[in-house]
């Protein structure tokens, strides 16, 4: 295909909106453009910038049709989400309050929980599978939470139980183990040592 020619108003217009745009398809989008009108081939765009020539035939096809509108990307068809901007608002709260605070016996938001609280609190139920998508794209992580005792314990008798069980660990048994052996004519027995 031969290069594109751009005014000096459209390479302008081409920069400024890359370099304006926070969305990455945006940004390729116009890059593609701006390698076309370079000379560069559809083949040697997409190996750039990873994507397929099927994708620079499409972009470049929505440039020549709907100028720059044409690079942003349109909003997928389908029914619109049930989180709403108030529901994530919500999200967002909860996850970072404690729920002890909020009246629950548990220390450590699940999924799970939190699904139920968020049902309750804004009538809007998610799966646990959906409220994890929720979730990341909100900018949260999730791990399993290490349960121990600390803070739970009296930490000074835990201390002095620590230090019986080693004195316990030195001494001698009582009634140590025994291997028993054989001879050809009798069997024996003798105390394992440690």
């Amino acid at each position: 295909m031969a290069a594109w020619t751009l005014s000096s108003e459209q390479w302008d217009a081409l920069d400024q909106l890359r370099f304006a745009t926070t969305d990455a398809a945006s940004f390729r989008n116009a890059t593609i453009i701006l390698m076309s009108a370079v000379g560069r081939s559809k083949f040697a765009i997409a190996a750039d910038l990873g994507c397929s020539p099927a994708t620079v035939d499409h972009v470049r096809k929505r440039y020549r049709e709907q100028g720059l509108t044409g690079l942003h990307n349109r909003t997928p068809p389908g029914r619109m989400s049930r989180a709403t901007a108030a529901y994530r608002a919500a999200l967002r709260q909860v996850v970072q309050t404690p729920p002890q605070s909020l009246g629950y016996g548990f220390s450590v938001w699940s999924v799970g929980r939190l699904a139920v609280h968020l049902a309750k609190e804004t009538g809007i139920a998610f799966s646990d599978d959906q409220l994890r998508r929720l979730l990341h794209q909100e900018g949260f992580s999730f791990q399993r939470p290490k349960h121990t005792m600390k803070g739970k314990r009296d930490e000074a008798a835990f201390v002095r139980a620590q230090a019986e069980l080693e004195e316990l660990k030195k001494k001698p048994c009582a009634t140590m183990p025994t291997r028993y052996w054989s001879t050809r004519t009798r069997w024996r027995s003798t105390a394992i040592r440690r």
